[in-house]
C-alpha cells in the first residue's frame, strides 16, 4: 500500500517513527510505500508561501489552496487511484472501523493541515474526505497522519506477521480489551489472576469477556452503549457487578 503526506515539515517522517518496529520492517519488505511531499515545492510565489491572513479578519493563518491543489494535481498520476484524506479537527472521527476501510485502498494521501485551518475550498471540492484523530488540537497534522499510518498499516496482509493478531484485539467490536498478564506469576505481593493459571481455556475465555465488558461499561460508557449484549453478556455482567 502506497501511503503519500503532503506537509510543509517533511523532516518530521525523516527518522521517525514510521522507520522504526514494525512500519520499519513492512516498508523494508515493500508491504508498505511511505513517500512525503513538501507543500513549499509546489507554492506559486518566489518566497514558497503556503499560507496567508484570513478574509474577514481573526488571528493566525490559514494555508492557502494553491500548493495543496498543485501537490494532489502533480501526485495524481504517480501510482494508482488515490482516496485524498485531509487532516483538520473538523473532519469525522478516525477510528478502528475507518482504519479498516482504508486497509483495502490500493493508495491513501493525506493532507497535514497547519495553523487556523486550510482554505473551505480545498475540503469541499478538492478532497474525499476529512478526518480527526480525536477532539483536540494538535500544532498540525503531521502527527494525526502518523497515527492513521500506525493503524491503517498494521492491518495489512503480513505487515504483523499474525493474521490473528489483528482481529483479536480492541475495537472488532466496540469493547476494549481484557486485562493481560505476563511473568513473573507475583510481583511485589501482586498476584496474577488465578483463573489464568488454571489451563481451563473455557472458563479463561469466559473470565476475559466478562473483564472486558466491565471495563468497557467503566472506563468507556460512549462504547458500552453502542454493545450488543447478549442474554450470556448480560449474565456475566450482573455476575461480575456483585461480585465487586
Amino acid at each position: 500500500m502506497i501511503f503519500d503526506i503532503l506537509t510543509i515539515f517533511p523532516g518530521m517522517f525523516q527518522g521517525g517513527p514510521l522507520n522504526e518496529s514494525i512500519l520499519g520492517k513492512a516498508q523494508a519488505r515493500g508491504l508498505v510505500t511511505v513517500r512525503v511531499h513538501n507543500l513549499r515545492d509546489y507554492a506559486t510565489d518566489r518566497h514558497q508561501m503556503t499560507d496567508d491572513r484570513p478574509f474577514g479578519g481573526g488571528e493566525g493563518m490559514v494555508m492557502k489552496p494553491e500548493p495543496i491543489v498543485r501537490a494532489l494535481e502533480a501526485l495524481a498520476p504517480l501510482g494508482p487511484s488515490a482516496h485524498v484524506v485531509l487532516l483538520t479537527p473538523q473532519g469525522s472521527l478516525f477510528d478502528q472501523a475507518a482504519a479498516r476501510r482504508y486497509s483495502h485502498l490500493k493508495r491513501l494521501v493525506l493532507v497535514c493541515g497547519r495553523y487556523e485551518g486550510v482554505d473551505e475550498r480545498v475540503g469541499q471540492y478538492f478532497v474525499d474526505e476529512e478526518v480527526s484523530i480525536g477532539d483536540f488540537i494538535l500544532t498540525g497534522g503531521e502527527l494525526a497522519a502518523m497515527v492513521v499510518i500506525d493503524a491503517v498499516a498494521r492491518l495489512l496482509p503480513e505487515v504483523l506477521g499474525n493474521e490473528a493478531s489483528a482481529e483479536a484485539e480492541s475495537f472488532r467490536e466496540p469493547i476494549l480489551e481484557y486485562p493481560q498478564y505476563t511473568r513473573p506469576q507475583e510481583f511485589r505481593g501482586l498476584k496474577v489472576p488465578e483463573v489464568l493459571l488454571s489451563g481451563d481455556h473455557r472458563r479463561i475465555a469466559r473470565w476475559r469477556r466478562q473483564q472486558a465488558l466491565l471495563r468497557t461499561q467503566k472506563r468507556r460508557p460512549d462504547l458500552f452503549a453502542r454493545l450488543h449484549l447478549s442474554e450470556q453478556d448480560l449474565a456475566l455482567l450482573r455476575e461480575g457487578e456483585n461480585a465487586s
